[in-house]
């Protein structure tokens, strides 16, 4: 076990933007609306492909590039049933934030 490496940490470069456009995925037709509605994925491996399917699907629903797109895990709820059974817990589930570029907006009817 080391304590003192010579080891140098390199910083990373941001990515160009021919990059970031090429890891958005190319959705089949009407999967972008399911994307959006549930993306019930729960493993923590699959962060970067979601980020490219949401990018694809605001992109093929919105006609919008976004800029950039975070990922937040939501808790599990507890919540009071309004029977006798007591208490319940709502599903924990993932909220995505899009960033898009000045000047570009999404219209929600």
């Amino acid at each position: 076990m080391a304590l003192f490496g010579n080891k140098k940490i390199k910083k990373k470069t941001p990515a160009s933007p021919r990059l970031r456009r090429a890891r958005q995925a190319k959705l089949a037709a009407g999967v972008a609306h399911d994307i959006i509605r549930a993306p019930w994925f729960s493993e923590k491996a699959l962060i970067a492909t979601e980020k490219a399917h949401i990018a694809g699907a605001i992109k093929d629903i919105y006609k919008v590039e976004p800029r950039k797109i975070r990922i937040v895990n939501l808790p599990a709820k507890r919540k009071a049933m309004r029977t006798k059974r007591g208490v319940g817990v709502r599903a924990a589930r993932r909220k995505a934030y899009v960033y898009l570029n000045k000047g570009d907006s999404i219209q929600f009817a």
